[in-house]
């Protein structure tokens, strides 16, 4: 007897599409001789559809779920990878793939993770937290990274040199949040780290990956074939060994699930975390799933790793 997985994609919110490309590449990617795959899509004003692209509504898809032995929540961004999802799974006791409701939260807001990595002794950027109420007041004093706190695929995320630059970049990350980062521009190396966490509480760290750019690594960059990868990234044997075990701590921190991919910029005074993606990109042609199969493990592999090993937690329980 096959499997029932659904998978879900799209979102209410700036990474809709790439959310779509994610979910249909992981839906195509498992065994149709092992698993019934039922495709469900929320649209970009909230509704849900099946997979026949019918409105079914939420409690439509809440019985739906409750057909399905497990739940691959595809979703990037706010109302899908910040944890909301991972509860409505919660709440309608379908195991599901990927990091819970605390973790999802706390990783989609920017300013929280920095936190969890200053109490774990990880290195940050210095910022300041602005709102609407207060983005007026900021006082420009050199080059800053302005970035929306809860939004991702670098949405809303501004390179600004001049003081002139500044008010434009506070209004795009104020389009899509209430609360701004800005942070200060940090000169170094960008890196990816993806880790794996296995039913056994083992954590699998797959090959480094540099992203060569010049400036930021903007929206139109990461999905416009032009991006520069290095993989694996060239680096000695003790940066390689302390990004990892950062990676790890923060994941371990934060809680996260199956697989997250944590960003850092490599410095001249070592690792400092960016952010912490918890349902990275996932095409094949994404940056998790270029690391692990530069370690061996296909994309086919990979999903089938992060559904079976659901099941086996579920099986244990």
């Amino acid at each position: 007897m096959r499997t029932r997985v659904a998978v879900i994609g799209g979102g209410q919110n700036c990474e809709h599409a790439v959310s779509l490309a994610s979910a249909a590449a992981v839906a195509d990617a498992l065994d149709p001789a092992t698993y019934d795959v039922v495709r469900l899509t929320i649209g970009p004003d909230g509704g849900w559809r099946d997979d026949a692209d019918g409105p079914i509504g939420l409690a439509g898809a809440a019985q739906v779920l409750g057909t399905c032995a497990v739940a691959i929540p595809v979703l990037h961004g706010p109302h899908g990878e910040d944890g909301t999802v991972a509860a409505l799974c919660d709440l309608a006791g379908v195991p599901f793939v990927g990091s819970g409701v605390g973790a999802g939260a706390l990783a989609m807001d920017k300013w929280a993770t920095k936190l969890v990595a200053r109490e774990r002794g990880l290195a940050v950027a210095a910022d300041v937290l602005l709102t609407r109420a207060t983005a007026a007041t900021y006082v420009f004093t050199g080059p800053v990274v302005v970035k929306p706190v809860a939004a991702g695929s670098s949405h809303g995320v501004s390179l600004v040199r001049e003081p002139a630059a500044l008010p434009a970049a506070l209004a795009a990350a104020l389009e899509l949040d209430d609360r701004v980062l800005v942070e200060e521009l940090l000169v170094g190396r960008e890196v990816d780290v993806a880790v794996l966490g296995r039913p056994d509480g083992s954590r699998i760290v797959a090959p480094v990956l540099e992203i060569v750019t010049a400036g930021i690594f903007d929206a139109a960059t990461k999905y416009d074939g032009s991006a520069d990868f290095r993989l694996p990234a060239d680096l000695s044997e003790a940066e390689r060994v302390e990004l990892e075990t950062a990676a790890v701590t923060m994941y371990d921190a934060l809680g996260c699930a199956g697989v997250a991919r944590v960003d850092f910029f490599l410095t001249d005074r070592g690792p400092v975390l960016n952010e912490v993606n918890t349902m990275p990109g996932f095409t094949e042609q994404s940056q998790v799933p270029k690391m692990f199969a530069a370690a061996g493990v296909s994309y086919a592999r990979l999903v089938g790793l992060l559904v079976s090993d659901v099941l086996e937690l579920r099986h244990a329980a």
